[in-house]
C-alpha cells in the first residue's frame, strides 16, 4: 500500500530530515535551519527509515560515512522506493574528491555540501533546493492537467520552465561567484547571435527544426556541471594547476550526467536536450583540440559551437582574479584570430557582422 506523501499545505513549514552520526553536526545544522523549517535529526540511516514510515519530508540532508549503513547505500534504497524516490537528497560529507561527488550525483543526489560547512552556505543551498522543488511540483501539477489546460496555460508553463532553469543556474552561480551573471550575459549574446543567423539564413536548415525560445532558455544550464567541482578549484583566486584544470574539465561531462538524470523523469525534454548538448560540447574546438571528447568541425553540434563563442567572449571581457578584462574590440580581434582553429569560420563571419550588439 502506498504511504504518506511529502505534501506541504500552503502556509505549512517544510520538513527537513538531517541524518549524521555526529551530534555536533546535527546540532549546528538544526540550529541553522530551525527558524525556517521543521528539522528532524537522526543519528543513523536506520532511524531515518523508521521516521520515513510515518512522515515524508521535503528534503533530506544525508551524511555519507556512517556506521552500519552509508549514505550511498541509503540513497539507493530511497530512489528504489516509489514513496521516497522524489525526495531531494543533499549529501553532507567530508569527502572532497570529484569521483565521490560524481558517484553521489549519479545515484540521485541533487547537491553536495562539504563538512565543515558555514551555516550561511547550508541555509542558502537548502533555500535554493526548496525553491526548485516547489517549482518542480507546481510544474508537475500543471502537466497532470495539461490536456485540459493546454490552450490557457502554455504561456504559464514556459514561464515556469524559465524559473526552474533560472533556479538551477543560480545554484551554479552562487557557488562560482567569480563569474557572476555569466549565465545571463551568455544568454543575451546567444539571442543576438541567433537573430543575426536567422536574418542571414546561416545554418537555417538546423535552426528551422529548433524552438528558438527553448534553445535560448536551455543555455542557462551550460555550466550546471560546476556543482560537482570542488570549491577549492571552483573558487581558487588564481590560475589552476594542470591537475586542477583536468578536474575543472570534468564539469562538461558532470553537466551531461546531471541533465540526463533530470531527463529520465521529464515528460517534455527538448529544452533539456539542448542543455545537455551545450553542457557537454561548449569547450570543443573546431580543429579537434578541445575537450572532453576532441570532436572536430561540423561533428560538434551547432549548440556547442554557438555557446563556445558566447562563452569565450564573456570570459575575455570579464575580469578575473588572475587577469584584467579585455576591451570589446580586443575580444573581437582574439576571437576573429581563432576562426578555423577554435571556432566555426561560418559562425565567426556572423559574429563579426553582429558583435556590436554584444556590448
Amino acid at each position: 500500500m502506498e504511504g504518506p506523501k511529502s505534501v506541504t499545505m500552503p502556509g505549512e513549514r517544510k520538513k527537513i530530515v538531517l541524518v549524521d552520526d555526529s551530534p555536533i553536526i546535527l546540532k549546528l545544522a538544526r540550529n541553522t535551519l530551525m527558524n525556517r523549517y521543521d528539522v528532524f535529526t537522526m543519528p543513523s540511516v536506520e532511524k531515518m527509515f523508521q521516521f520515513l514510515e510515518r512522515t515524508l519530508p521535503n528534503l533530506i540532508l544525508l551524511d555519507i560515512l556512517m556506521p552500519e549503513t552509508s549514505g550511498y547505500e541509503a540513497i539507493e534504497i530511497l530512489k528504489k522506493d516509489p514513496r521516497t524516490v522524489d525526495i531531494p537528497v543533499i549529501f553532507l560529507t567530508s569527502q572532497s574528491d570529484a569521483d565521490s561527488e560524481l558517484e553521489g550525483l549519479s545515484l540521485g543526489a541533487v547537491d553536495y555540501i562539504a563538512k565543515p560547512f558555514s551555516p550561511q552556505l547550508l541555509l542558502k543551498r537548502v533555500e535554493i533546493h526548496m525553491l526548485l522543488e516547489t517549482q518542480k511540483q507546481e510544474l508537475q501539477n500543471l502537466n497532470d492537467n495539461l490536456m485540459e489546460m493546454v490552450k490557457q496555460k502554455t504561456g504559464s508553463i514556459l514561464e515556469l520552465q524559465k524559473a526552474v532553469l533560472a533556479t538551477m543556474s543560480n545554484l551554479v552561480e552562487y557557488r562560482d561567484d567569480v563569474t557572476g551573471s555569466h549565465v545571463e550575459r551568455t544568454e543575451h549574446f546567444l539571442t543576438r547571435f541567433v537573430d543575426e543567423m536567422l536574418g542571414r539564413n546561416v545554418y537555417g536548415d538546423i535552426l528551422a527544426t529548433w524552438d528558438i525560445d527553448l534553445f535560448l532558455q536551455s543555455a542557462q544550464l551550460h555550466d550546471v556541471g560546476k556543482i560537482a567541482i570542488r570549491d577549492s578549484i571552483l573558487l581558487k583566486p588564481g590560475k589552476l594547476t594542470g591537475e586542477e584544470f583536468e578536474e575543472m574539465k570534468k564539469h562538461t561531462t558532470f553537466g551531461e550526467t546531471v541533465i540526463e538524470k533530470i531527463q529520465q523523469s521529464a515528460r517534455e525534454s527538448m529544452f533539456l536536450t539542448h542543455a545537455r548538448i551545450m553542457a557537454g560540447t561548449h569547450h570543443e574546438k573546431w580543429d579537434g583540440t578541445g575537450y572532453p571528447r576532441g570532436i572536430a568541425g561540423s561533428g560538434i553540434p551547432l549548440q556547442g559551437r554557438l555557446m563556445a563563442i558566447a562563452d569565450v567572449y564573456d570570459a575575455l571581457v570579464s575580469s578575473r582574479p588572475y587577469k584584467e578584462a579585455f576591451t570589446h574590440q580586443q575580444a573581437v580581434q582574439i576571437i576573429e584570430n581563432e576562426s578555423g582553429s577554435h571556432f566555426d569560420p561560418e559562425l565567426i563571419d556572423v559574429f563579426l557582422a553582429s558583435h556590436d550588439s554584444f556590448q
